[in-house]
């Protein structure tokens, strides 16, 4: 109503940290009405944790700490890594194909509100990821030792780290060659990658892979969920990681 006493139309955008919400929102809804999405985000690594924990006795796996508190970490790596790399590739890949950024591009919501709110979204599962694979976690024993500090660094960095790659993945190719590669690196990651076991469990391999995005990622979460500790180094890989996907990302990424 104006000062006149008349209802007359006040037209204009929302405000950009609404616009990023409602896009947060949206794209968290979407993320989690999807099964395929589901079950990457939270039924595998469920799986993965309670696989790991009770086959690594039958299989003789020995850590320095307990199976469940050195394999629940790493799950909850495996989780950010799933959403942030896996989810994040395949929907951006399908949106582009069917035309949702390109009109997405023609809303008030600019390219950078579009991109945190992808992020947002990204943070909202990943709270429901910790949630639930915490909870069983605990149910098998898992008794974490946390620095609160270095879970959240390890969470955020891993988070950028993993969208950067995926986005600069989804940016480049079909949706149907972003479905099968962006499965294909996770199958890779999974098994060789040092996310779920620590890399002492590789070998000489483990110099190798703490290098890698996922082998960076599992050592800052067990560094932080096992030994109380922030471990810097790998915080800083997952940090390089980030810029250097951000910057291929902004390079090669067509919006449509």
């Amino acid at each position: 109503m104006t000062a006149s006493g008349t209802f007359a139309p006040k037209p204009g955008a929302a405000p950009l940290p609404r616009q990023v919400l409602a896009q947060a929102g949206m794209e968290a809804r979407l993320m989690l009405r999807n099964g395929e999405q589901l079950l990457l985000a939270v039924v595998i690594p469920a799986i993965v944790l309670v696989g790991g924990v009770k086959g690594s006795d039958r299989i003789g796996l020995e850590f320095s700490h307990r199976a469940v508190d050195v394999i629940t970490p790493g799950v909850l790596a495996l989780a950010i890594m799933s959403t942030a790399f896996t989810s994040l590739a395949i929907a951006t890949g399908f949106e582009r194909r069917y035309g949702v950024i390109k009109r997405l591009g023609t809303s008030p919501l600019s390219r950078t509100g579009l991109l945190a709110g992808k992020i947002g979204a990204l943070l909202l599962v990943e709270v429901l990821q910790v949630a639930v694979i915490s909870v069983v976690g605990l149910a098998l024993g898992w008794e974490p030792d946390v620095n609160v500090v270095g879970v959240v660094l390890a969470i955020v960095f891993g988070t950028a780290a993993f969208a950067a790659l995926g986005l600069a993945l989804a940016g480049a190719l079909r949706a149907e060659a972003t479905l099968a590669a962006a499965n294909l690196v996770y199958l890779l990651l999974l098994a060789g990658g040092a996310v779920v076991l620590p890399t002492s469990a590789y070998g000489d391999f483990g110099e190798v892979v703490r290098w890698l995005p996922s082998g960076a990622l599992g050592n800052a979460m067990r560094g932080a969920l096992t030994d109380a500790t922030v471990v810097w180094r790998e915080l800083a890989v997952l940090l390089g990681w980030a810029i250097g996907g951000a910057v291929l990302t902004a390079r090669t990424f067509k919006w449509e």
